[in-house]
């Protein structure tokens, strides 16, 4: 079995002018997204701030669904006469303290 010699032609003056311009172009392209990294540091802290309020609201709203969903579940327990009812109780009760908690120590932590 012989092996073929594979030989490589090398580009011609066409293909080096365009590949050169899409180098440069890409460079381009890039140098004009480029920012200060101190200024995008501050917009992100001002983004992050901003959203923070709704974020803390939205916590405290999935608190609540779950309080409920937990209200009915524990009622549905007690109802059947399950003995495990005062601990699933706690445990959805303790899920949402532990969300109320959370959202107002962060809140707190970061001053916002």
């Amino acid at each position: 079995m012989k092996m073929k010699r594979v030989s490589f032609k090398s580009p011609s003056r066409k293909q080096w002018l365009s590949i050169c311009a899409v180098f440069i172009l890409a460079s381009i392209h890039l140098t004009v997204f480029a920012q200060d990294g101190n200024a995008g540091i501050n917009e992100a802290n001002t983004k992050v701030r901003s959203y923070f309020a709704a974020g803390t609201n939205l916590m405290y709203a999935v608190g609540a669904i779950l309080g409920l969903i937990g209200a009915v579940k524990v009622y549905q327990k007690w109802n059947a006469g399950d003995p495990d009812t005062s601990k699933v109780a706690a445990a959805w009760f303790g899920s949402c303290v532990f969300l109320v908690v959370v959202a107002t120590v962060i809140k707190s932590f970061f001053g916002v």
